[in-house]
């Protein structure tokens, strides 16, 4: 267990909508409702359709006992609407496949079915998780994989100024690497303003 590892918190005010926040992931209180998401259709991509709770709770208790990788529950004003997952590339398998830098960190976010359509929901729970990745001194490139037929994540990927670099053959998967500095981010972010801007 990272009993060493203080929880990080994070949490952004979304006019209209309430609080995002982020907490340490905690696996006996959190694995339910985990199970409950990772064993849906929609999380295909999260590779555990066909897994048992204990399956589930094996896996992230291994993520628990990773001092290089951490997980993370993500509310919406007190209520769990999604995972995230933060690892340092150069420690992680990822790195066989690109110059992994030490100051690279890898994502992954996988949101809970929606219980009624907000717009921009997926891009609001984005955007505050790249704004907690830069809040952190030491990230200076965050790094994604996701599986090259999963769109719905390459849009939110591009919107967000990742940069594509090439495909790569992963043990569960053909993967799109794509990289983003606090800059790309920065940049992405005054495109949409201006974007906004136009359009209103």
């Amino acid at each position: 267990m990272k009993t060493s590892i203080e929880p990080i918190i994070f949490s952004k005010e979304i006019k209209g909508l309430g609080t995002i926040s982020l907490r340490s992931f905690d696996l006996d209180k959190d694995i339910d409702i985990l199970y409950s998401w990772v064993t849906k259709p929609y999380a295909k991509y999260w590779g555990m359709l066909e897994q048992s709770k204990d399956e589930v709770y094996k896996g992230y208790e291994e993520i628990d006992q990773n001092l290089f990788h951490h997980a993370y529950i993500g509310e919406l004003n007190g209520e769990p609407i999604f995972l995230m997952e933060r690892y340092k590339a150069s420690e992680d398998i990822l790195a066989d496949y690109y110059e992994a830098e030490m100051n690279d960190f890898g994502m992954h976010i996988l949101v809970a079915p929606a219980q009624k359509r907000i717009p921009q929901f997926t891009w609001y729970i984005f955007s505050t998780i790249m704004e907690y990745f830069f809040s952190l001194p030491y990230v200076e490139r965050v790094v994604v994989e996701p599986d090259v037929n999963n769109e719905k994540i390459h849009i939110l990927n591009k919107k967000a100024g990742f940069v594509y670099q090439k495909e790569i053959q992963l043990p569960q998967k053909t993967a799109a690497l794509a990289i983003c500095t606090r800059e790309d981010y920065t940049k992405a972010l005054k495109n949409l303003f201006n974007k906004n801007e136009s359009d209103s």
